[in-house]
C-alpha cells in the first residue's frame, strides 16, 4: 500500500499518510492532534495551508472556496494524500 509523508510546519514533525486515509486521521494515528470538529468537511475548523503536495477530497463538497483552493488551503478531514505533503497547521500538539 502507499504510504505519504506529511510535514507539519513550523514544527518539523512528520508522520506517515496511507493511501485513502484522511490527513486528520493519520495525524491522530500518529499521536499529533490537530484542530477539528465536524470531521465532515463543513465547519473548517482544521483548515490547514498546503505549501507544497496534493490531496483529493473523500466529499464532493468540501468547505473550501476556489480561491482558498488556489491558494493552497485544505481541510484535513477530507483530505486524502497523493503526494508528500507540506501542512501550515494551527494549534498542533502532540498527543
Amino acid at each position: 500500500m502507499r504510504s505519504y509523508t506529511i510535514t507539519l510546519m513550523p514544527q518539523g514533525w512528520q508522520f506517515t499518510a496511507e493511501a485513502g486515509t484522511t490527513l486528520l486521521a493519520a495525524a491522530e494515528l500518529a499521536g499529533i492532534r490537530l484542530l477539528s470538529s465536524c470531521r465532515n468537511g463543513t465547519c473548517r475548523t482544521c483548515l490547514c495551508h498546503m505549501p507544497t503536495g496534493q490531496v483529493r477530497y473523500t466529499v464532493d463538497w468540501p468547505g473550501v472556496s476556489p480561491d482558498e483552493r488556489l491558494d493552497g488551503y485544505i481541510l484535513p478531514c477530507v483530505a486524502v494524500a497523493e503526494a508528500d505533503i507540506i501542512l501550515q497547521a494551527r494549534a498542533v500538539r502532540r498527543a
